[in-house]
């Protein structure tokens, strides 16, 4: 077997793995949700064996897909887009993980508050960057 077909069959697995890992947490998050696959396809405004095919591994969903699914089953996009490979994971916060698995909120509610404390903790970054000036301007004292 040549090195490219070698690579072809590496990539080939990891797409398979990838496509079961996103199936089986959309199965999971379904059965957590306590929604038939008949009424979370409806939901979505997808087809019922396309979702089965999908939970199963058989299938990987665009991005549009899985934003849909996650409307559905009002759980953050993102979270599925890591999930699938689509979205690399952010460095790991409590106050991320707690805003995007809140039930309470929409998913439009969660993006408001992600997007708030992103933008808190950028300001928080760049306050300090100053304080140590790290700014790369020239400080200079009268």
């Amino acid at each position: 077997m040549s090195q490219d077909e070698k690579l072809a069959v590496v990539v080939s697995n990891a797409a398979q793995t990838a496509a079961q890992d996103i199936g089986s947490f959309i199965r999971s998050q379904r059965e957590a949700a306590q929604v038939s696959v008949r009424q979370l396809a409806e939901k979505a405004g997808v087809s019922n064996p396309y979702l089965s095919q999908i939970e199963r591994g058989l299938r990987k969903p665009s991005a549009d897909v899985l934003n849909q699914i996650a409307k559905a089953l009002r759980v953050s996009a993102e979270v599925l887009y890591i999930r699938a490979g689509i979205l690399e994971p952010s460095e790991p916060s409590e106050v991320r993980d707690a805003i995007v698995n809140d039930t309470a909120i929409t998913e439009r509610q969660k993006q408001v508050l992600l997007d708030i404390y992103t933008s808190f903790c950028a300001q928080n970054e760049a306050d300090d960057a100053e304080a140590t000036g790290e700014t790369g301007e020239e400080s200079t004292t009268d």
